[in-house]
């Protein structure tokens, strides 16, 4: 017979307490399972992580960092920038782009870095360089200023750089103080190539200083890695890299335009005359 204040289901004290511990043990052990498996899956998750940066900056994004003085005051040593590298597939590259191209097997590297020392010292370097927090060796980032076909002079009489007889108006992103070249120069950009110049100009060594290259001082188009569009660090001076407005002269375009024409009727007036005296001579 139950005794008083005990139903058929109620439990008594000393079992209440074998089911509390049993339940907390239970739970201990649930909750050792969980960071266990936090641990063990951990190292999956990190490279999966990486995996998945990898690939965005070789296909769609990348960060750089700035080593030289060769872009201020537009870019600050220090600086990291994202270069976008999809954006050459759906258009062509443009006067006044901040562009990242490889120097690879043709201009020196404007920072000397030493050699790492081992394997383990190099592979941290290729992570940080992957990851924008050290510079590539061969990299370099520079304004575009003619694209191919463009004739790129220094100077006009008030001093400015000129493209196809326009003058840039540079003031917006020159340094202050600074020439537009500092040396007199004359080119014609060739197909698939660029004319590129620092912002820095006084400290730069663009286009300007390899007109002795194989290609006259212009990089080939191909070795773009891509277009600097914005400045994520320090976050004080994070700010969207636009193209300057004297690139959006309608001239500019113009004179591009008109170019093949003249070129074709340059070269058309000469068989035209030459045809003439062949007519005379066969009718005398």
């Amino acid at each position: 017979m139950a005794s008083e204040g005990q139903g058929p289901g109620t439990r008594r004290p000393a079992e209440d307490g074998v089911d509390v511990v049993a339940e907390d043990v239970k739970q201990n052990a649930e909750d050792g399972k969980k960071k266990g498996s936090f641990w063990r899956e951990l190292p999956v998750l990190i490279v999966v992580a990486l995996a998945l940066a990898l690939l965005i900056k070789s296909f769609v994004v990348q960060a750089f960092y700035i080593p030289s003085e060769s872009m201020e005051d537009t870019l600050l040593i220090n600086d990291r920038v994202l270069v976008n590298k999809l954006v050459y597939h759906v258009r062509d590259i443009e006067r006044g782009d901040i562009v990242v191209f490889s120097g690879v097997d043709s201009w020196d590297p404007e920072v000397k870095l030493e050699e790492p020392s081992n394997p383990i010292a190099a592979g941290l370097r290729w992570l940080g360089t992957a990851f924008g927090v050290v510079p590539g060796e061969k990299d370099y980032i520079k304004r575009v200023i003619g694209v191919p076909g463009d004739k790129v002079k220094c100077c006009d009489k008030q001093g400015r750089v000129t493209v196809n007889g326009v003058p840039l108006n540079e003031k917006s992103y020159l340094y202050p103080g600074d020439e537009p070249s500092g040396r007199e120069f004359e080119v014609t950009v060739p197909p698939d190539r660029l004319w590129v110049m620092g912002d820095h100009r006084s400290v730069s060594w663009d286009s300007r200083l390899h007109m002795g290259d194989p290609g006259g001082g212009t990089i080939p188009a191909e070795k773009v890695i891509g277009r600097a569009f914005v400045i994520v660090w320090p976050f004080n001076r994070a700010k969207i890299l636009p193209i300057p407005e004297t690139f959006a002269q309608p001239a500019l375009h113009a004179a591009l335009g008109a170019a093949p024409f003249v070129a074709g009727f340059a070269g058309a007036v000469p068989l035209v005359a030459l045809r003439r005296r062949l007519v005379r001579r066969r009718r005398t």
